[in-house]
């Protein structure tokens, strides 16, 4: 199959690096324009720097805003009035037991993870639907199904992305326009691979070891009994982005491992 998106645009949000940048290298690889988003125009210029370079002849811009504020996502729409495909991917984790974490955890979890592709599905959604063609993929995640007594804060979070990208699909109705979640696993983006290193250190591992080891204590059922790459996921998203995806529509698509041991 190839997968061939020229003429299409595309915003991947949070996407200076981690599963963010290799969705916006994978679209970019299909003849997409590409705008690449983060907080700062230094880091999101990077970043389509090196996207334009590992794919010689794309079209990747930078737009900083920061999507977790209402102001944010108002600015990026400024910039990028209209958009045929929107992955919302900006998303942040933490490990805190659950009596620590306090109410402003949970305002700044909303924000950034539901509230920012609430807003921007809010904005591009109805062009598409005039169009009659578009793409929104909301990145959410297993522990969206499986809570984490880790980062019950987080899980929660990224049920309500489901229950948004699936409400919002119900508004698709005999048109060409979908609306669906991907579900990654644990996967070794650079702020992943932080936590694990910081992991290693404390047990004296190496980060392979500490990697296995994370997997086989907080995530025992993963059928692949490993972390997913970046690239991996990407591959998932593309595909659900693609003129070939078409009914595929309201679906959460998990990309974690076999982790949920359920058969739908």
């Amino acid at each position: 199959m190839k997968i061939d998106l020229t003429g299409k645009s595309a915003i991947v949000t949070g996407s200076t690096g981690g599963i963010g940048y290799a969705i916006a290298k994978g679209l970019a690889g299909t003849g997409a324009s590409v705008v690449v988003n983060g907080r700062t125009q230094a880091k999101a210029d990077a970043a389509a720097a090196a996207i334009t370079k590992a794919v010689p002849g794309s079209t990747v811009r930078g737009v900083a805003a920061d999507v977790s504020t209402a102001e944010g996502c108002a600015a990026l729409a400024k910039a990028v009035p209209d958009i045929d495909i929107l992955i919302n991917n900006a998303g942040i984790f933490e490990p805190k037991a659950f009596f620590d974490i306090p109410d402003a955890d949970w305002t700044r979890f909303f924000e950034v993870n539901v509230m920012s592709g609430v807003r921007l599905s809010r904005t591009y959604m109805p062009g598409m639907l005039k169009r009659n063609w578009g793409r929104i993929v909301f990145i959410s995640s297993e522990s969206g199904l499986n809570i984490p007594s880790e980062m019950i804060h987080y899980g929660t979070t990224k049920t309500a992305q489901l229950a948004v990208s699936r409400g919002l699909a119900e508004m698709t109705k005999g048109t060409a326009v979908t609306v669906n979640s991907v579900l990654p696993g644990p996967t070794m983006s650079e702020g992943v691979e932080t936590f694990v290193k910081d992991l290693a250190k404390q047990n004296g591992q190496s980060l392979e070891e500490a990697a296995s080891q994370f997997v086989k204590q907080h995530r025992s059922t993963s059928l692949i009994q490993r972390f997913a790459t970046v690239d991996e996921i990407a591959n998932m998203v593309v595909y659900v982005s693609s003129k070939e995806a078409s009914v595929t529509n309201g679906a959460a698509l998990r990309a974690e491992g076999g982790i949920v041991q359920t058969i739908a």
